[in-house]
């Protein structure tokens, strides 16, 4: 049997996962999210507290992978046109960022303190980054990740995911360890980075598309998990050997595959290995925290790190307003940044390799970053009241409210992709108020071009639909593709809203049969309609008789509808197979899909 801390991998993920369960349902229930919970969780059950599990940085170095994950499924929300769009705050306001709070905090250090101007540096450009980890899953938890603020945060996280190269080239300038003037220069590095990204959109478009497109056809989804987790591994593990962000590799990975046909397949399989290795991550950066280094100088870690927080939320708000942003949102920005990033530990290791910092100031200044994540979900808070929808329609999507509703709306329409374009001009053109709700902001801009009003939102959410004015509505209908609805979800939104009628967008005759016991008024499958015209026109075009295409349409409609009844009572699509209409005297085999 192992001492303490030295556990089998078995007997530490158990203790760890357990820990985890305890203090993040505590502190969700506490409403203070789930990062505090895992930190807390890792300093409890770490060598620091109780000592149960040891070997913090071994376990630090597979949750990164968390990191990663997290950045290819961003990757997968941005196509290459979006990141074109969003080139002036990535290259613009993130450079400013990085460079302002990095000499900001620098200055402070090497003014109040007696470390060299060298190790100021060392350390306090470091300080000027973020938690990509932290920041990310909260835009993406509250919806915000895809609005004007959301973008613009983004936009500084992934610029200092870039600045990795940079400030790791600056460290080895400043290096007094002989051993680093044998490394790379930074011009070198950065040939490698234009390279690399290069080669992964290549690989992307040439290798990637055609390996998925082939595990497609065969329909085996474990097969696309293996496939799915090869592509980020393979991405980041490029970047690693050129000594690159293992994080900037799976996120071009995620760009490259962001307009493919496989991007939703793609999240929705890195989704639960990326939730597990972020806790995992914060797990191990909790048992990281160096408690003897803050108990000998516990003035100084808490004074740094409320200098850090009021340092970076002065000087992103500053930045903020200079580009035009309201002042809220320019201080609650400030303050969503405020922290120090996991890559903070990975400089400071840099530093201390370099001889510009001892091994304990390496502590001390990672207990400081631990503790600057640490109050992140305190601030966000305390400003929640900031981070509320403006009146700019310039800064952030307008999202349905009672004043903006206030001629009222008969109907509600969930979706304006061309599918919700068709139903919400139909019923304009009968003359009734609609309410049009979408999530993709490029759709909203879009339509607004052409004079149509959409408001942001998730309109599944039952908040969201009561502020749009569900309650008044007579009919919801939601027009999302895929199966994004499902019968429980139904249920709520008729019992909450029972005056009105429901109806769904269905893809498929599963879709239809899965939701056989959901209380809508009406489940529509998305193509049949026009597959009934299109049929109807060429049997007019062959000169068949005005009467003979009626018949035919109330046959297949006769058969159509007979199976889908045998189908929802059974549940199988197999029921009814002899219904089919396969040739025009007679019955046989035929895809019961159809």
């Amino acid at each position: 049997m192992g001492e303490p801390g030295q556990g089998s991998l078995l007997h530490d993920g158990f203790l760890l996962l357990g820990f985890a369960l305890v203090f993040v349902l505590l502190f969700r229930r506490l409403g203070l999210g789930a990062t505090l919970g895992y930190l807390l969780a890792g300093v409890v059950v770490g060598p620091n507290v109780l000592g149960l599990v040891g070997d913090a940085q071994e376990k630090l170095v597979i949750a990164e992978l968390g990191i990663t994950l997290l950045l290819f499924v961003v990757g997968l929300e941005l196509s290459p046109a979006r990141l074109w769009q969003m080139r002036r705050d990535i290259f613009g306001v993130g450079l400013v960022q990085v460079a302002a709070c990095g000499l900001a905090v620098a200055g402070i250090i090497a003014g109040f303190t007696k470390f060299t101007v060298a190790a100021a540096l060392a350390l306090g450009l470091p300080l000027a980054l973020s938690s990509t980890a932290q920041v990310l899953p909260m835009l993406q938890s509250s919806g915000r990740l895809k609005t004007p603020f959301g973008e613009r945060a983004f936009a500084i996280l992934l610029f200092q995911d870039l600045s990795i190269i940079p400030l790791i080239t600056i460290i080895a300038a400043l290096s007094r360890n002989p051993a680093d003037a044998g490394g790379p220069p930074g011009w070198q590095l950065a040939l490698y980075t234009v390279g690399a990204i290069a080669g992964l959109f290549a690989a992307g478009r040439f290798l990637l598309r055609p390996l998925f497109r082939l595990i497609g056809g065969l329909g085996e989804r474990e097969m696309f998990i293996v496939a799915s987790l090869f592509t980020v591994m393979g991405a980041a593990a490029l970047m690693e050997t050129l000594g690159l962000s293992t994080a900037l590799g799976a996120f071009v990975a995620g760009v490259v595959l962001a307009d493919s046909p496989y991007r939703h397949e793609l999240e929705a399989d890195v989704e639960p290995f990326r939730s597990i290795l972020l806790g995992l991550f914060f797990l191990s950066v909790g048992m990281m925290l160096d408690l003897s280094a803050i108990a000998e100088r516990p003035v100084f870690v808490a004074t740094m790190a409320l200098v850090l927080i009021a340092v970076k939320t002065l000087v992103i708000f500053l930045i903020g307003l200079v580009v035009r942003m309201r002042w809220q949102s320019a201080l609650a920005l400030g303050m969503l940044l405020s922290q120090g990033g996991e890559f903070g530990f990975v400089l400071f290791a840099q530093a201390q390799h370099a001889w510009l910092i001892a091994p304990e100031v390496s502590s001390l200044f990672g207990a400081i970053v631990t503790l600057s994540m640490a109050t992140t979900p305190f601030l966000m808070m305390l400003t929640r009241w900031l981070r509320k929808e403006p009146k700019s329609r310039a800064e952030l999507r307008e999202g349905p409210s009672a004043e903006a509703l206030k001629e009222g709306a008969n109907a509600l329409v969930i979706g304006y992709g061309r599918f919700g374009q068709t139903v919400a001009q139909m019923l304009m053109a009968g003359n009734i108020p609609v309410t049009l709700i979408d999530l993709d902001t490029q759709t909203i801009d879009l339509a607004g071009e052409y004079g149509a009003k959409v408001y942001f939102g998730d309109g599944t959410r039952l908040d969201l639909l009561r502020h749009a004015g569900a309650a008044d509505a007579e009919a919801i209908l939601f027009c999302i593709d895929g199966d994004q609805l499902d019968t429980a979800r139904l249920h709520e939104i008729h019992q909450a809203f029972p005056q009105a009628a429901l109806y769904v967008r269905a893809y498929d005759r599963r879709s239809m049969i899965a939701l056989r016991d959901a209380p809508v008024r009406s489940v529509v499958r998305e193509v049949q309609e026009s597959a009934v015209e299109m049929a109807r026109q060429a049997l007019e075009d062959m000169g068949v008789s005005g009467e003979a295409v009626r018949r035919a349409e109330n046959r297949y409609r006769t058969s159509v509808r007979e199976r889908l009844l045998l189908q929802m009572g059974t549940g199988s699509l197999l029921t009814g197979r002899d219904r089919i209409i396969t040739r025009p005297s007679g019955d046989g085999p035929a895809n019961p899909a159809a």
